[in-house]
């Protein structure tokens, strides 16, 4: 049973995510016998070092002993059981956890990130029509923000490769510039643009705020959007703008929680507490499903009531606060508090960018830019006038190949190239990570 066998079975009846599948018929897809740590192996024995934590999940490597205990366990016991008028062990203690970890109140269960989204949008919408205030309707969202592609979450985003194609079926947003530092002016630090870029939030905040229901922002890096980057001063001025325009503040940490931009939650590095935090990917350390949303209880108050007056929430997931989830993200936070994880990732933080400060002189490279656990490096036609690729000509995409040659999962965002791996990677895996594709922009951005 070696690769060719599982990819001809594979292209026999799967569709892809975030796939255009003719370009298997040329690079079929890479069937995964095991993971171990920081290392996936196919079928034919090949390993890769898997760079992007499998699409920003995996935080504590593939097969962690102490997740995979903890799972054993859970499996003796109880596998699931419906939230609505039933609980368990594991959903309690994980929302007593979380709401501890973020400041927060109350813990809303769902299955995934765009769930999330979901629920924090509709959670708004809703409370302020319990609350006497209907004609709150609309949304403000960043350009060039991604949270999620079921239709709500897709149409707070801005990433136009996911969305245009169903903007007839989505709402509308105020859609703001982000403060994205990519686009400084020479010279500009990052808090000096991320502040001067907040005059157009306060805008919108100002003309529109008596109709916006909330702001949905991903806290200091728009990850799907290229992983472009901002600072917490940003964070600051909207918070203190969203109280003073009577709007909730709905932070996306689905991608940036826990540990990915140096804290814990990126909210933190602006000492800032959002009425709405959605998280997902890394809560169960890459194991299972799971997402959730934490509030206030503020929030919660405006709910609670007779359930003939149709004020409770009623969205619902059939795997809301599956217990082996549940269990899964409680050993997360274990291997958090336990290793001092926070501390060992500004290590590797700084293992990264050593590794890769060279690629900064690369006449193609316009920026090498880094929050945290998350490095990007940003591929251009030229440096001196930031010229971008086209996105046809796929120049991500051939560092990509050359890496899977070489044994490393990099997979792109366009023409940016990340590392996003798992915590325990070593420093000689992120040097390894750094040659490769160093290697990798030298052939693609020949022409």
């Amino acid at each position: 049973m070696n690769n060719p066998h599982w990819s001809a079975r594979d292209l026999a009846v799967l569709w892809h995510p975030c796939t255009q599948m003719k370009d298997h018929e040329d690079f079929p897809p890479i069937p995964i016998r095991r993971g171990q740590g920081a290392w996936l192996e196919d079928f034919e024995g090949r390993r890769y070092l898997d760079a992007i934590s499998s699409w920003w999940v995996n935080l504590f490597g593939h097969g962690h002993p102490q997740i995979n205990a903890a799972l054993k366990d859970q499996l003796d016991t109880l596998e699931h059981v419906l939230l609505a008028g039933f609980s368990h062990e594991p959903a309690i203690l994980l929302a007593e956890r979380l709401t501890r970890l973020a400041g927060l109140d109350r813990c809303f269960y769902a299955d995934n990130g765009s769930s999330a989204v979901e629920v924090a949008l509709k959670m708004s919408f809703h409370y302020w029509r319990n609350s006497g205030k209907p004609g709150k309707t609309r949304f403000i969202a960043l350009s060039n923000s991604y949270h999620g592609e079921t239709l709500g979450a897709l149409a707070v985003g801005d990433v136009g490769l996911y969305k245009d194609t169903y903007a007839p079926l989505l709402m509308t947003p105020h859609t703001v510039q982000s403060p994205d530092c990519y686009l400084r002016e020479p010279g500009q630090s990052w808090a000096e643009h991320s502040a001067q870029s907040f005059a157009a939030m306060e805008a919108a905040l100002a003309a529109h705020g008596h109709e916006v229901c909330a702001v949905i922002v991903e806290p200091l890096v728009q990850c799907a959007g290229g992983m472009r980057m901002y600072d917490p001063i940003y964070l600051r001025l909207l918070r203190e703008a969203c109280d003073r325009h009577g709007v909730h503040l709905i932070a996306d940490e689905i991608a940036v929680g826990f540990g990915r931009t140096g804290t814990l939650f990126a909210c933190e590095q602006a000492a800032i507490r959002p009425d709405f935090m959605c998280l997902s990917k890394g809560l169960t350390g890459g194991y299972l499903p799971l997402s959730c949303v934490l509030t206030t209880d503020a929030v919660y108050a405006a709910f609670y009531d007779e359930y003939a007056k149709l004020r409770a929430f009623l969205h619902s997931h059939s795997y809301t606060g599956n217990a082996l989830a549940c269990r899964a993200a409680l050993a997360t936070l274990d291997l958090f508090e336990r290793g001092n994880t926070l501390a060992h990732n500004r290590i590797l933080a700084r293992h990264m960018a050593e590794a890769t400060a060279g690629l900064a002189d690369h006449p193609q490279v316009a920026e090498v830019r880094q929050t945290g656990m998350i490095l990007a490096i940003e591929l251009v036609r030229d440096k001196a006038s930031r010229t971008p690729y086209a996105w046809q000509e796929r120049r991500g995409l051939r560092v990509y190949r050359h890496a899977l040659e070489h044994g490393a999962l990099l997979r792109p965002l366009g023409n940016v190239i990340y590392f996003m791996p798992p915590y325990v990677i070593a420093p000689e895996e992120i040097r390894f990570l750094a040659q490769v594709a160093e290697a990798g922009i030298a052939i693609a951005t020949q022409d």
